[in-house]
């Protein structure tokens, strides 16, 4: 019954955002912020809440380091395993698939970043912190919001 109550608290929090979201899109749109950069920006904050209902506990959103070009989209713990997340939107399903973007050159500077988040982590505790590389390719369709999750999706 608990989970069940927080699933629901998830969504109306989701719904939140949304609503805001449409306010904030006739902001951007008045300012001229690219189509691609908003649909990014709600592809992310989807990714968030539907990473949460799977019991993801999300403690870091577009993480970047000032040493660093790059940031990552999502950090959160799945259990023991601290992830690191990178979320793809797309506006429809025949664009093609959205994790395919994350190229060897995305995945090169999400484990320099990695790496340098850990950093951060006592000396001790860092080399026993379990890691995984997750993509969420986020699909913005007139019928909803759908998901497909990669765990796992590339190593070290």
């Amino acid at each position: 019954m608990a989970r069940a109550a927080g699933g629901l608290w998830i969504d109306v929090q989701a719904w939140a955002l949304r609503r805001i979201d449409a306010l904030a899109a006739r902001r951007a749109r008045g300012r001229g912020l690219p189509a691609h950069l908003a649909t990014g920006e709600r592809g992310e904050r989807e990714a968030l809440f539907h990473l949460r209902k799977l019991g993801y506990i999300v403690v870091a959103r577009r993480w970047k380091n000032a040493k660093l070009w790059g940031d990552v989209d999502l950090i959160g713990w799945d259990g023991e395993r601290l992830c690191f997340v990178e979320v793809k939107t797309r506006s429809g399903r025949d664009a093609g698939a959205a994790e395919l973007a994350v190229d060897r050159d995305k995945q090169d500077m999400l484990r320099r970043m990695a790496r340098a988040y850990l950093r951060g982590f006592p000396e001790e505790l860092r080399k026993d912190v379990p890691v995984r590389f997750d993509v969420v390719s986020v699909y913005l369709l007139a019928s909803g919001v759908e998901f497909d999750l990669y765990r796992g999706a590339f190593g070290w």
